[in-house]
């Protein structure tokens, strides 16, 4: 599997899992995408420990922080942490957690977008991030579910210079956004009746991880304990399930129809 030595700026590159109870989610991811956890120095960092594949970073585990249900916050690469906390709050973001240095990794910052919807910004230095990606068990897709489609162009816009680039997905509108000509996440507008309000599902940043068969992963999950509130369903990039683990977090599954990166 490729294995990446850096992410470009405004690229979404990690993903971390705040979790009222890690040992349990390191066993159930584990069963889940064959992910081993460190356990090397998780006094000295809080007991924030990484999920590795095949022996490589694909994310994040840490004791849940945030009141509420637990969830997978999506980091994105800037040059400077210091610079984008400044745009977020220029386009009317706000910081819930400022810039600090994470040991000699890198420099981070958890913030909001004008809606709600967290995230945090990561400018590496020993650490990259996840250092695979597209791969069966690994992250390879990020996407934005809000309300406020609109207003969302012009924040991410003006704090990473994403174009949003309308799509049609089986008559649904969609948004991929792309930097530099390239794609690097999503946007799902939560338009219409069908969708729950929103203190039943405020706005979020949904993260999926790539599979070699989504129905299997998905019983798989049920097996250990986790939920399938979005059964196995073809859409046109692939096939995808919504999956919670057993302490509530959610996230989804895909196998894509045609990897990212390669052609079509």
């Amino acid at each position: 599997m490729p294995v990446l030595e850096s992410h470009a700026p405004g690229t979404p590159s990690f993903v971390d899992l705040g979790s009222p109870d890690p040992d349990a989610s390191a066993a159930f991811y584990g069963g889940l995408f064959g992910w081993a956890v460190t356990d090397d120095a998780a006094e000295e960092y809080g007991g924030y420990r990484m999920f590795l594949l095949d022996g490589h970073v694909v994310a994040g585990l840490g004791p849940q922080q945030n009141p509420g249900r637990p969830y997978w916050t999506t980091y994105v690469t800037v040059t400077s942490v210091d610079d984008a906390v400044d745009r977020v709050t220029a386009a009317g973001g706000s910081v819930l957690a400022p810039a600090i240095d994470v040991f000699d990794a890198g420099r981070m910052a958890v913030v909001a977008d004008p809606e709600g919807t967290v995230f945090s910004v990561w400018e590496p230095r020993q650490s990259i991030g996840t250092e695979v990606v597209n791969e069966p068990g690994a992250l390879t897709w990020n996407e934005l579910t809000c309300r406020d489609p609109d207003g969302a162009k012009g924040f991410y816009a003006a704090v990473f210079g994403w174009t949003p680039n309308e799509v049609d997905s089986d008559g649904m509108p969609y948004v991929e956004w792309q930097l530099d000509g390239r794609p690097v996440g999503g946007m799902m507008p939560m338009v219409g009746d069908e969708w729950p309000g929103p203190d039943e599902l405020p706005s979020h940043w949904m993260v999926y991880f790539a599979v070699d068969d989504t129905d299997a992963a998905a019983a798989r999950c049920a097996e250990l304990g986790g939920e399938v509130p979005v059964p196995p369903t073809d859409i046109p990039p692939g096939r995808f399930a919504v999956l919670t683990d057993p302490q509530g977090a959610v996230f989804s599954v895909i196998k894509m129809a045609v990897p990212l990166g390669a052609p079509s």
